[in-house]
């Protein structure tokens, strides 16, 4: 760690940019309890079409990853991030005052855009403070913290549309934020010098597309991430009717996704460990081969169960999923970064913004497939694992693509 630029602690840096980074997580899982009263309000006719509140986030994301992660190679990180949360804020109040669905899809894509910023540039923070095995070390503290808020967000949604209208939840959105700048601003010192800062380059972003596209491990791993991704924007797109609406939980809705979300985060803790004894390669085959099984065995139960298998089942089959998840999620982006260290700024941002592409194009199918019953989301699950199987595969042969060794 250089510790001429870093004035604050470790554990207030931690806290610091795992707040940044929830950003994200809360303005998705939030959402989730409101979505029925938001469509009612802004009378949106179908019922899937309230599923786009959560999706035009990510489209927002796609287009904020690609731009802002090289802006702040110009810029500099905390200008970035200043950019970053105006566009959020602005999503927010659009969002909070629009009385037309289409504006609040608009106001949603500009809080994509601003998350966006913040995702990338606290990786970009880190990487200029850390490197090797203390990075990691940094990284882990800062997803244990984040690991809460997908825990935290759909109750605290539910807390807010108990005591008051869900335009409320826009607005303390928009405290958070502030908060958070104000503290940003405060505490953390620009992390990239000027001498070090590069030209924005269209041609650079460009030249990054085209390296990302050309080579095999990284674009077979970023495919495999966009896919399995893309199996769980399905889930975020249509949790809500399934457990709310097809299995009548109700308010309980939050604590039943909130319950799910934990072995997402136990998923993370244990890869921690194991991941130096076993190898991201070992561990990403077996689990992805681990959720292909268990999607084909139970895209079998929830057929003989007419699309509604037994509430128990599919909690169960969810929690083992979505561990798997856990551990994909993680060794995925490091594997596809793997050989991108010479431009890991801009890699990070192409590769994040694919991905995402990827997973909101095949989520959105998935999602807007739910006909009331489970079986296009299982069927989603079952479909997209073994597809990003295939390209994991693919993305580990020793044949470059279009014949360029790397």
């Amino acid at each position: 760690m250089n510790k001429s630029k870093n004035s604050i602690g470790l554990v207030e840096f931690v806290a610091l940019m795992a707040m940044m980074t929830s950003l994200t997580a809360m303005s998705i899982d939030s959402m989730l309890p409101a979505l029925s009263e938001i469509s009612l309000d802004l009378g949106v006719k179908r019922p899937n079409d309230s599923q786009l509140v959560i999706s035009s986030l990510f489209m927002g994301m796609v287009v904020g990853q690609m731009f802002l992660g090289p802006l702040s190679d110009t810029l500099g990180r905390k200008p970035t991030v200043y950019i970053g949360f105006g566009l959020f804020s602005t999503g927010c109040l659009m969002s909070m005052l629009t009385t037309n669905f289409q504006f609040m899809l608009a106001g949603r894509v500009f809080q994509g855009l601003g998350s966006a910023a913040s995702r990338i540039v606290v990786l970009a923070i880190v990487r200029d403070l850390y490197s090797g095995r203390e990075m990691a070390r940094v990284m882990s503290f800062v997803m244990a913290v984040f690991i809460i808020v997908p825990v935290v967000a759909p109750l605290f949604g539910q807390a807010v549309l108990i005591v008051s209208h869900w335009r409320w939840i826009f607005a303390i959105f928009l405290i958070i934020v502030m908060f958070t700048a104000i503290w940003f601003a405060w505490r953390q010192p620009e992390t990239l010098p000027p001498e070090n800062r590069i030209p924005f380059s269209m041609l650079s972003i460009g030249e990054s597309i085209r390296e990302t596209f050309k080579h095999r491990q990284v674009f077979g791993y970023t495919v495999a991430m966009g896919m399995i991704f893309g199996a769980f924007i399905g889930y975020l797109n249509s949790a809500q009717q399934v457990f709310q609406e097809l299995y009548g939980l109700g308010i309980f809705f939050p604590i039943y996704f909130a319950i799910l979300a934990i072995s997402l985060g136990c998923a993370s803790i244990v890869n921690s460990r194991v991941v130096m004894l076993f190898g991201m390669r070992k561990l990403s085959f077996i689990s992805l081969k681990g959720i292909v099984a268990l999607s084909i065995i139970f895209f079998g139960i929830t057929s003989i169960n007419s699309g509604q298998p037994p509430l128990w089942s599919l909690t169960l089959y969810f929690l083992l999923t979505f561990f798997g998840l856990g551990i994909l999620f993680g060794n995925l982006n490091a594997l596809a970064m793997k050989p991108l260290g010479h431009i890991a700024g801009v890699g990070a941002a192409m590769v994040g913004s694919l991905s995402t592409f990827i997973s909101l194009l095949l989520g959105t199918v998935v999602g807007q497939s739910y006909n009331g019953t489970i079986l296009p989301l299982i069927g989603g699950f079952t479909i997209l694992s073994i597809t990003a199987t295939i390209a994991m595969r693919w993305a580990e042969s020793n044949e470059p693509l279009q014949n360029s060794k790397q």
